[in-house]
This record gives structure tokens, C-alpha cells and sequence, in this order.
């Protein structure tokens, strides 16, 4: 399998600052997206921290025997780590916090991590799945059946996550393996494309344009067409078959 990469980060149409960042490893071996929160210098921050130790970290350990699930898990909780430490040594930040989400290509099968509402989807065909689970008050509402999904869509307390990165209640992290098969694309993304656009809209532009550069541009785009409300971020990942 030949795996193509495309990254795109925008501010959107109403905040003045990009909070997100995102990140591909050169020899494709993993690739992030975290979306930042807590003030404009804070939001910006934590997700710098936990962009670069998360990388670090990957890098420097990638050829130990631990297993991916373990070198996930690693990763994320010390950048959690990284950020609790800069809230304690710049106060001004102490309620900077971010989400992440990270795809592992190491053994047979991928693997992800998560933290938050950055979220991992996977096109087969015409099928759009969501390999995450959100961690916010409203995904548990929605599972309990107290929400519908339409209402899900539209509560008031949607943003408001149960799980971030820099904070001292996070002791274990999400790390699934998932089946990824020729001609399968990957979609990690902050919640600024997913706030704006439905599932449906989401596979539709993954799905009609080959280009994974031009899927990208095409997806942000359509965000900002909604509104663009926040920071829109969006790594894609497109499993070809070599020649």
C-alpha cells in the first residue's frame, strides 16, 4: 500500500487567532491533529506542547519493543505532562488545555489515540465512519438516551469536554487498533469542520475528489461556507494501492 498525505489548518471567518495545529511525519509513520484551548496565548500553546512532544517522543522511541498501544498511551500522557507543567511555571496559562487525536502506522494494523472531540473518521466507499468517540457531556447524554441526535447537534453544552490534555484527572488514555483496507481515506479533524459540516457533507467532498490536497482545501472551504465559527483543521490520509 502507497498512504498519501495532506494537511490544511485555517483560522475560520470569526476568530482571530489559529489555536490548532497539526502535524505529519515525513516517512509517514504517524500524523496529529490537537485544537487548543484556553485564551488566545494558552489555546495556542498547548497545542504547540502537545504537537512537539507527542512528535518527539514518537520519534525517539519508535524502535523500541513496546507496542503501539503502549507507545500511544506514553506519548499522550507526557504531553499532558508537558502542559501541566507550563501551567504551573506561567500561571497565566493555567487554563490552557487541548484536544488531540493521533493515527499510528507501525504494526499490521493502524492504531489511534484520542483525547477530547478531534475526531478520526474512515471513508470505505460511500460509508463514513467515526472511528473516535467523542469524550464531551453530550456524547455520554447521547449514549444514555437522556439526547437524541438532532438534539445533540444543537445542545447548548455540545463543546464542553469531559477529558482534555492538561489536566491532572487524566491517568488513561483511548488507544484503539482499527482495519484500514485499499482505496480507504482517513479524516482526522478538529471540531472545527465537524461543528459546521454534518457527516454526510464531510463524506461527500472525501469521496468526489480524488486529490487529497484539493479534498482538504474543498472541506475548509465548505466549513467556512457554513460559518466558520472556529479553527479549522483537518489532516487526511488516503490508502492507495501501489502500482
Amino acid at each position: 500500500m502507497k498512504r498519501i498525505f495532506s494537511g490544511l489548518t485555517d483560522t475560520g471567518l470569526v476568530r482571530s487567532v489559529n489555536q490548532d495545529a497539526y502535524y505529519i511525519d515525513p516517512d509517514g509513520r504517524f500524523c496529529l491533529v490537537a485544537d487548543g484551548m484556553g485564551g488566545h496565548a494558552g489555546g495556542q500553546e498547548a497545542s504547540r506542547l502537545a504537537t512537539d512532544t507527542i512528535r518527539e517522543y514518537l520519534e525517539t522511541h519508535w524502535s523500541f519493543p513496546a507496542k503501539s498501544h503502549q507507545l500511544l498511551e506514553e506519548a499522550l500522557l507526557k504531553a499532558n505532562h508537558a502542559i501541566l507543567k507550563d501551567q504551573r511555571d506561567h500561571p497565566e496559562r493555567s487554563d490552557m488545555g487541548t484536544t488531540v487525536v493521533v493515527v499510528l502506522f507501525r504494526d499490521d494494523q493502524p492504531s489511534c489515540a484520542h483525547v477530547g472531540d478531534s475526531r478520526l473518521y474512515r471513508l470505505r466507499g460511500s460509508r463514513l465512519d467515526q472511528i473516535t468517540e467523542d469524550h464531551t457531556w453530550v456524547r455520554r447524554a447521547l449514549k444514555s438516551g437522556e439526547l437524541t441526535t438532532d438534539q445533540a447537534r444543537l445542545h447548548p453544552w455540545r463543546h464542553i469536554l469531559s477529558k482534555c490534555l492538561g489536566r491532572d484527572d487524566v491517568r488513561q488514555i483511548d488507544v484503539q487498533t482499527f482495519e484500514l483496507e485499499p482505496n480507504d481515506r482517513l479524516i482526522l479533524c478538529s471540531d472545527g469542520l465537524t461543528e459546521e459540516l454534518s457527516d454526510h457533507l464531510i463524506a461527500f467532498h472525501l469521496k468526489s475528489i480524488r486529490a487529497c490536497d484539493q479534498a482538504a482545501s474543498a472541506l475548509v472551504n465548505a466549513a467556512k461556507g457554513k460559518g466558520g465559527r472556529d479553527n479549522i483543521t483537518i489532516v487526511i490520509v488516503s490508502n492507495e494501492q501501489s502500482d
